[in-house]
């Protein structure tokens, strides 16, 4: 019999042993959002927040209620660019990391 894990919980306990891994996560969530693919975007980042600082830290550190938070980043959440801000500040406080947008070329 094959056993297999959960992807979700692999990523979650990756991203809580694996700090360059969870930076990767934030780049990709970042990368994604500027690229415009929102919906993956949210989808990275909660997988992130539930990895690192969990959603009622979240909620603290950005004075929003958990519940809404857990809303904005579903797969059909729509969170305006001060909860995202708001959002991305925190996770990236938590994994000590800035974001720095850098336009690249197309040719």
């Amino acid at each position: 019999m094959t056993m297999t894990r959960d992807f979700k919980e692999t990523v979650k306990e990756r991203a809580g042993r694996d700090p360059a891994f969870a930076k990767a996560l934030l780049d990709e969530a970042a990368t994604l959002f500027l690229n415009g693919e929102p919906h993956t975007a949210r989808l990275i980042l909660r997988d992130l927040v539930n990895a690192s600082l969990g959603f009622e830290t979240l909620a603290a550190e950005t004075r929003r209620p958990s519940k809404s938070l857990h809303r904005m980043l579903s797969e059909k959440g729509n969170p305006s660019m001060d909860n995202l801000a708001a959002i991305f500040g925190a996770v990236r406080k938590q994994l000590g990391v800035s974001i720095k947008a850098e336009a690249v070329s197309a040719g």
